[in-house]
């Protein structure tokens, strides 16, 4: 297994402008990013930008930027079009797609993510998962909840289902958290296809590779990362590098 390590970022998010580059302790968000994957071990790292701005912060840190079309209309399509320019010749066959919001991500959870196409033979697709924050996270629709089949470790599982719906009953509630570790052909496959029903019903792109007969397995971290979608997410993020300082 030859894994590489790509993050999306894009400078249009709605609910918190220019969010690769906010500064969070003195270092903009995108590299902090960065640099938790380098701390990984699991392959080289790169950002797929979709705009210049981003592609020189990464520069200016170190680190390795390719610029891709603005108007992609995903991160799985950025990921693709950075891979084909980074990997002509395929010899990465596992990507990892790691969400540039997550400033504080845990090496090892991505190192669990990977672990999981290589432990697991079926594994088309490995995400991460985490147990619910509060009995609130069973009826919000903005906690994206992964309905699995445990494996006897309880380290990880298969996922039969995503949902934002409301989960009854008293077996714990995952937390899905947005890193994906894909086999080259399943990505490749993924964006080739069409949104798919049940992905269009419940707004998860996931849904789609299940929907294509794909399998997806699971990871379970110790919790989850912050992730930053607005400002009082930043000003946590912030908070939490002063407290690492």
């Amino acid at each position: 297994m030859n894994p590489i390590v790509l993050i999306p970022a894009r400078m249009a998010a709605t609910r918190l402008p220019n969010k690769p580059l906010a500064d969070i302790g003195g270092q903009p968000m995108i590299v902090r990013v960065l640099n938790q994957a380098l701390k990984a071990k699991i392959g080289p790292v790169a950002v797929a930008a979709g705009d210049p701005e981003i592609v020189e912060a990464v520069r200016a840190a170190g680190g390795i930027a390719v610029l891709t079309d603005p108007a992609l209309p995903s991160g799985s399509d950025r990921i693709l079009a950075a891979l084909a320019e980074l990997d002509p010749h395929c010899e990465h066959d596992v990507v990892i797609n790691l969400q540039g919001d997550m400033p504080f991500v845990d090496p090892a959870v991505l190192s669990a993510c990977a672990g999981l196409l290589d432990d697991f033979g079926d594994c088309d697709i490995a995400t991460v998962v985490a147990a619910e924050a509060s009995p609130a996270d069973r009826t919000n629709p903005d906690v994206v909840k992964a309905v699995l089949a445990m494996e006897d470790d309880g380290l990880s599982g298969r996922a039969l289902y995503f949902t934002r719906s409301t989960l009854y009953g008293d077996g714990p509630v995952w937390r899905h958290i947005g890193i994906y570790g894909y086999r080259r052909e399943a990505l490749e496959a993924f964006n080739a296809a069409s949104p798919s029903p049940l992905e269009q019903r419940e707004k998860l792109e996931q849904l789609r590779a299940m929907e294509l007969g794909m399998t997806i397995r699971a990871a379970v971290a110790p919790e989850a990362p912050i992730s930053v979608d607005n400002p009082s997410d930043l000003e946590a993020a912030r908070i939490q590098a002063g407290k690492q300082a």
